[in-house]
């Protein structure tokens, strides 16, 4: 599963290193070698110019420090590197590796949109020994932006119900998921989707686990639920189909566990 290794410590403040690993990001692209998506060399670093000012501290993976940095779209890659986009690197990339880049990805954006103060426009400049940026003129702070979301695998006996977003990059039948709004609990979260998307109402709410998605920065929360009444009412703006999977249908092909959303699944996939 996408996640930061075990080895990751995170640090608010920049530190000296001979030998820093950069993760550096035009909005959701991560610049890379060619062939061997390594992180670039110096030598290819110092061709994007002027780029040392806007690093941010990540923090310590094993003994090597990790910084993360953004160029302005448009920006060239240096000879041979390229931009390649995060979501696209699963299987291609090191999992520990691309586990850190999620989270460096996201600093890097925070840092990019929060240049200017959103209530006076003037600038913003960071706050020593901690994640924020704080305006000078009218005191506004930002710190990175974490956007919560409810993830539910609704069981009815030895069913599950799964559905087909139609937002879904993937067209995979996956658990309902979707935002928290502004005021809610997750729990209320779980039970308003359930019922706005497939007019279903569900108790017995259990916690299963939660993940970080780089994409572009939210944190996915999943549950458990047990059916309690209604029947499938597709909200067709959101869902494209829902339906029933028990241990006679034919369930999604297994992916790999790169998301919690596929743990889940498989957690409750019948066995063979």
């Amino acid at each position: 599963m996408l996640q930061t290794p075990l080895s990751f410590t995170p640090l608010m403040a920049p530190r000296e290193h001979a030998d820093p690993l950069s993760f550096v990001f035009q909005g959701g692209l991560l610049l890379v070698s060619q062939g061997d998506l390594a992180l670039p060399q110096p030598q290819q670093l110092a061709a994007l110019g002027d780029w040392g000012g806007r690093t941010h501290p990540v923090g310590l993976w094993g003994e090597r420090y990790c910084q993360a940095t953004w160029c302005e779209r448009d920006t060239p890659a240096p000879d041979g590197c390229e931009w390649r986009n995060l979501r696209g690197l699963f299987g291609e990339m090191d999992d520990g590796m691309l586990g850190v880049a999620g989270r460096a990805g996201q600093i890097a954006e925070w840092a990019r949109t929060h240049r200017f103060c959103g209530a006076c426009a003037s600038p913003m400049a960071l706050v020593g020994g901690e994640r924020c940026f704080k305006c000078a003129a009218c005191g506004m702070i930002a710190y990175p932006r974490i956007s919560p979301a409810m993830m539910v695998l609704i069981r009815k006996g030895e069913q599950v119900l799964l559905a087909l977003h139609t937002a879904s990059p993937s067209k995979r039948f996956t658990p309902l998921a979707g935002f928290l709004e502004a005021g809610e609990s997750i729990e209320e979260a779980v039970h308003r989707e359930v019922f706005e998307e497939v007019g279903l109402r569900v108790h017995n709410l259990q916690y299963f686990s939660s993940q970080s998605w780089p994409f572009p920065h939210s944190l996915m929360i999943a549950f458990t639920a047990d059916y309690l009444d209604g029947e499938i009412r597709i909200n067709a703006s959101e869902i494209a189909e829902a339906r029933w999977f028990g241990p006679g249908d034919e369930w999604p092909e297994k992916v790999p566990h790169v998301s919690v959303s596929s743990i889940l699944v498989d957690a409750h996939r019948p066995a063979r």
